[in-house]
């Protein structure tokens, strides 16, 4: 029994929910259009104002697609009415971020800047502030897109363990390492 692939989608007043035969759903609504093919071991279903996905059979592989693709369409309905954010904060002496258009500027205490392109779905904004640590904000209806951009921005330079320099999450707790201690 899948817990999650059980439960129906609510589908809020301006979300349309479209169906093919080939079990490609397409969710439209304020923000944009979002489409995702689904497995054919699911069967996704439109009634009245819910989507609803049931699986074929009971074997294990189908049983983790249940839940995964209900919680895929769920992303999907989300991401077209309120969209996702994702903040990233630059701990570090020179860190510096710029936003010029889809290209994002990182100055990571490297000797050269990094140049990220950002995938058009993606909205991106660098804001820097006197006495305060630079922070990105990514925006998009795709939750996947994102969060994968968000990764690869992270990647540049993680936090490290010692003094928590890096690119975090705003409002991640980092755990942190004792330095050397003094042999007595």
């Amino acid at each position: 029994m899948s817990r999650i692939g059980n439960l129906p989608i609510e589908l809020p007043e301006k979300v349309e929910v479209s169906i093919d035969k080939k079990n490609l759903v397409k969710v439209k609504g304020p923000l944009g259009e979002l489409a995702q093919q689904v497995d054919p071991r699911i069967t996704v279903k439109l009634n009245d104002n819910q989507v609803v996905l049931s699986r074929n059979s009971e074997d294990n592989q189908s049983k983790s697609m249940h839940g995964l693709y209900r919680s895929l369409i769920y992303n999907m309905v989300v991401g077209v009415t309120s969209g996702f954010e994702i903040k990233q904060e630059l701990v570090g002496v020179g860190y510096r971020a710029e936003a010029k258009g889809q290209v994002l500027e990182l100055s990571l205490g490297y000797s050269h800047d990094i140049h990220f392109q950002i995938p058009p779905e993606v909205k991106v904004e660098a804001l820097t502030e006197r006495r305060a640590n630079p922070v990105i904000t990514l925006k998009s209806i795709d939750k996947q897109l994102i969060g994968q951009v968000a990764a690869k921005i992270r990647s540049f330079r993680k936090p490290e363990p010692y003094k928590g320099k890096g690119i975090k999450y705003v409002g991640e707790q980092l755990r942190k390492k004792a330095g050397k201690s003094a042999s007595v």
